[in-house]
């Protein structure tokens, strides 16, 4: 099956869906695919369905009777039947569901968590479908079950669930990244791809549905188009962020979700910062942060040089960008007219709580996955941050990129480390400041004690005398943006 034309990227995506569907089996199979809102599931799955004659049911939130209708109506029209299917429970909706197919053929649900909301022994009526007895009896169905509730579709595959160890596929859709989100939003100025990622991120819907196809044409707009797309009130981006977290079942307190969000957004990465910004206390958080990881909103990274330490990120570029920029001034922005001023006072913040952090995240995301073993020297097995400390003088050094390996016995050796400037333009000082923290690892750190390489990112350029080190070193990297967007 070809992968349809105007499908952006997800080949990898394409191809697990199409081995699955074409499997050749005469079993029902089961496969889970999942991933937050806005990333084209439904586009995927309807694409499929097409491609191999699928069926394709859109569950909404609605009762178990409704469910029920609107199931039977699509089904029939599914099989060309002049009158809707009338089911008065889900078994006998399930066992014809697992009958239609002749040969191989995709059945999808999609939005699979609101069917179960209404009817929570779904599960367990799948899985007594796909069992040896209903398989025997069924057909080469080859069902996808889809939902964006991420912690609910996790939660289907895992423990004593009904369907723990049924599942063939278990698919999840994920953001584009930095690179591939440049190509969609077609940003051939690398300067301007970082500052649109830095508040829109990879989520593909906020490029044609959201915006209407309205990119910014060169950095001069990139003002007037967060103006016109993100904080207009017309616009969906605008309450786009609120909406997120609306549509989480597990966000319930979605006050002190946004609070916990608002907090990270503006620097306070730690548990006990956090805390300290609410005015509660650290252990009041555990849950809290839990969800938010759960859901996929904040991600949880460990400190590179303490295990038992780590700071929390926001996975989505518009939650921080709403929770730095927009919530703040949200009396102001909801009256039309004010989003420039609010626009133009807000600068500051932006580049220090928006733009550097995600330049930072970028970084190390290009020495995780885009790096080679040349310039790393060495093959990496993690990237992280940290915090060094500096027993002498009493304070600790923050490290932006950490990157670890193994040597030839095994054991975990620092291949490189490396500082992000997103605003400065990179001299002399960041790479002497950057030798000395060298110099301070290799003293107390074992791991640090062979031929440690030094990166230095700025999307600004590099003073002469940097390239011009760099031009006669070995153990130096200058990143700049063109070769973080396109190089290795």
């Amino acid at each position: 099956m070809d992968k349809p034309v105007e499908m952006f990227a997800r080949d990898y995506e394409w191809a697990e869906l199409t081995r699955f569907v074409r499997y050749p089996g005469p079993e029902a199979t089961l496969g889970v695919v999942s991933g937050r809102r806005r990333q084209g599931k439904t586009f995927l799955m309807d694409a499929i369905c097409r491609a191999a004659g699928g069926f394709y049911f859109a569950a909404i939130e609605a009762t178990e009777a409704e469910s029920l209708h609107q199931f039977g109506t699509a089904l029939a029209h599914y099989l060309g039947e002049p009158a809707p299917r009338r089911f008065s429970r889900w078994d006998e909706a399930v066992d014809v569901l697992m009958t239609v197919a002749s040969g191989p053929t995709p059945v999808v649900i999609d939005e699979f968590p609101y069917l179960v909301k209404a009817s929570p022994q779904l599960p367990s009526l799948i899985q007594r479908a796909l069992g040896p007895q209903g398989q025997r009896a069924g057909s080469p169905v080859r069902l996808l079950l889809c939902g964006s509730a991420l912690s609910f579709m996790g939660s289907l595959l895992a423990g004593t669930a009904p369907l723990r160890g049924r599942a063939s596929l278990e698919l999840v859709v994920p953001t584009l990244d930095f690179r591939l989100a440049g190509e969609f939003w077609e940003l051939a100025d690398h300067a301007l791809a970082l500052r649109v990622n830095a508040v829109v991120g990879g989520t593909p819907a906020y490029r044609r549905e959201f915006t209407l196809g309205d990119a910014p044409q060169d950095m001069d707009d990139f003002g007037p188009w967060v103006i016109r797309n993100v904080l207009n009130p017309g616009r969906p981006l605008f309450r786009e962020a609120r909406f997120l977290l609306a549509e989480e079942p597990e966000l319930r307190d979605t006050a002190l979700y946004h609070g916990v969000l608002s907090a990270i957004a503006l620097g306070n990465h730690t548990r006990g910062g956090i805390a300290g910004y609410l005015g509660r206390k650290s252990t009041d958080l555990g849950h809290v942060l839990t969800v938010l990881e759960d859901v996929g909103m904040v991600a949880r990274e460990q400190d590179a040089f303490h295990g038992k330490r780590s700071a929390y990120r926001i996975t989505e570029p518009i939650l921080s960008f709403y929770h730095a920029i927009m919530r703040p001034e949200w009396t102001d922005l909801e009256r039309p007219g004010y989003a420039a001023q609010v626009w133009e006072r807000s600068q500051g913040t932006f580049r220090s709580k928006v733009l550097g952090p995600h330049f930072e995240h970028l970084a190390r995301t290009w020495a995780r996955w885009y790096a080679d073993e040349r310039t790393l020297g060495g093959l990496r097995t993690r990237v992280g941050a940290g915090v060094l400390p500096d027993q002498a003088n009493q304070t600790g050094h923050e490290l932006d990129v950490v990157v670890f390996g193994r040597d030839d016995n095994g054991k975990e050796v620092i291949l490189a480390i490396g500082e992000a400037k997103c605003g400065d333009v990179v001299g002399r000082g960041h790479l002497e400041r950057l030798e000395r923290l060298r110099d301070l690892l290799a003293s107390r750190d074992d791991r640090a004690r062979g031929s440690v390489r030094l990166l230095l990112f700025s999307a600004c350029g590099f003073m002469p005398q940097v390239v011009e080190a760099a031009r006669s070193r070995t153990d130096l990297e200058l990143v700049d943006l063109g070769r973080l967007y396109q190089g290795s």
